[in-house]
């Protein structure tokens, strides 16, 4: 099977600001992309996390890297822009992959990040 060099999405929300939150849903995300997608660090080239304003405790990359996740890889970690009536205590990743590509990519939307994406929530529960 041909190697594919393709993007990932995904997002995720957290209650309250509070590095434990950020650490749990960074981490929950992260495992939920690997796995769907059947991916291990060596095949992502690098990782982009955005998190909303009002998240101040923890930067996204950290909690990536403390959750066991990038650890070979180039993370970095921006302010999301700030939209009027946009998404509150919101983290987005966007991953740069290449592996083999042995179904659709499976994109990841959880907790209040699902209705950004609904479209993606029924795939991933039909498994």
């Amino acid at each position: 099977m041909e190697e594919n060099v393709y993007a990932l999405r995904g997002a995720t929300t957290v209650q309250h600001d509070s590095p434990a939150e950020v650490d749990e849903a960074v981490g929950e995300l992260m495992e939920k992309l690997y796995s769907e997608n059947g991916l291990s660090d060596a095949d992502v080239a690098f990782i982009l996390f955005s998190q909303t304003r009002d998240i101040r405790t923890r930067n996204a990359a950290a909690a990536c890297r403390k959750s066991g996740f990038g650890n070979l890889t180039p993370l970095f970690c921006v302010q999301e822009a700030d939209i009027a009536g946009g998404l509150k205590l919101a983290i987005r990743v966007m991953l740069l992959v290449n592996h083999k590509k042995e179904r659709e990519a499976r994109m990841v939307y959880l907790r209040g990040a699902s209705s950004l994406r609904p479209e993606y929530n029924k795939e991933n529960d039909n498994d």
